[in-house]
């Protein structure tokens, strides 16, 4: 990422702290203070503070700005240093930081996670290289959902800084503690100075990938419209069968059979059966051609439906004519 490109993209900074015990309402009012101060200088574009949880162990807050230039203002400015002066006794040690830069996208709330590194000059073109391998590896653990790497920025931070997502916290974890991982982490020794921060689905879009970044955008509505059309045709077929034996009414049949599809579609159709039949067409490899992630996931659902179309029809008119 060069500089100029840096300059032109809004700019996330990512704080952690650890609050000692019984100031915690302290240290909350003191820190709405210097959120207010914050938003009073140029290019501020939003705060948000999130209590520690059993996923994020510290206090995170996050800053964002349009630029580079505006969030180092701040980040260095008389003001808040002052602020971090009179609350200094309110932590159990010393704030950890992360920045990266990048254009603000929408996206699911998903779980982040920060890791830092400090890398020799001299070492650079390894470190690139081990990342390399390492986002490989990560992209094919079920759940993965994008990475970014960001260089040190003069000024303002030393470490390289990488950003990847994943859909839950058990999936995050299978890949934390997998024996992939830990493999990668032995050969990538050298590189092993190194901390990291997990950050809940409560800040929704506020880590935004740059646009060149390796996050898989979200299917389109074409897509989105056809996934829900593989999923609804054979549970609605199933719920009719299933209920044709209760003889409702119209009226009565249509409105049970609503509710129980949109349950069974939610936690049943749609995560179990359509998300991963249809993974690789809806949130493909970036290495993998558009044209060939489209031909293979036309291929499935044409498969699927004729398959379904078939047994339907058997079922119907050989095994089970409807009343």
């Amino acid at each position: 990422m060069n500089t100029e490109k840096l300059e032109d993209a809004a700019a996330t900074v990512i704080i952690g702290l650890k609050v000692l015990p019984g100031l915690e309402r302290e240290y909350e009012a003191w820190q709405q203070g210097v959120n207010a101060a914050a938003a009073e200088y140029p290019g501020y574009l939003g705060d948000e503070i999130a209590r520690p949880t059993s996923l994020q162990p510290d206090w995170v807050v996050v800053y964002r700005f349009d630029s580079i230039a505006h969030l180092q203002a701040w980040m260095n400015g008389a003001t808040r240093q002052r602020f971090l002066d009179i609350g200094s006794k309110y932590f159990d040690g010393p704030a950890t930081q992360q920045v990266v830069s990048g254009r603000t996208q929408p996206m699911d709330p998903l779980v982040t996670v920060v890791v830092t590194h400090r890398v020799h000059p001299n070492q650079v073109d390894d470190f690139l290289e081990w990342q390399r391998q390492m986002n490989q590896e990560e992209s094919k653990f079920e759940g993965f959902r994008g990475t970014e790497l960001f260089r040190p920025i003069e000024g303002l931070q030393d470490e390289w800084t990488t950003l990847y997502r994943f859909d839950n916290a058990e999936h995050l974890d299978a890949w934390l503690t997998s024996s992939t991982r830990q493999k990668l982490l032995a050969e990538g020794r050298k590189f092993n100075d190194f901390k990291l921060r997990t950050i809940d689905d409560s800040f929704g879009s506020w880590f935004a990938f740059e646009e060149n970044g390796k996050e898989a955008p979200p299917p389109s509505e074409t897509k989105t419209a056809i996934a829900v059309w593989v999923g609804l045709y054979p549970t609605v077929v199933l719920l009719t069968l299933a209920l044709s034996p209760l003889k409702m009414p119209l009226w009565l049949g249509l409105l049970v059979g609503n509710l129980l599809s949109s349950f069974i579609m939610s936690f049943l159709t749609m995560p179990y059966y359509v998300n991963r039949l249809l993974k690789r067409w809806l949130r493909p490899s970036p290495d993998e051609s558009a044209a060939k992630a489209n031909l293979v996931g036309l291929g499935i659902v044409a498969a699927v439906t004729v398959f379904w179309g078939v047994v339907f029809y058997l079922v119907t008119t050989q095994i089970w004519t409807l009343p």
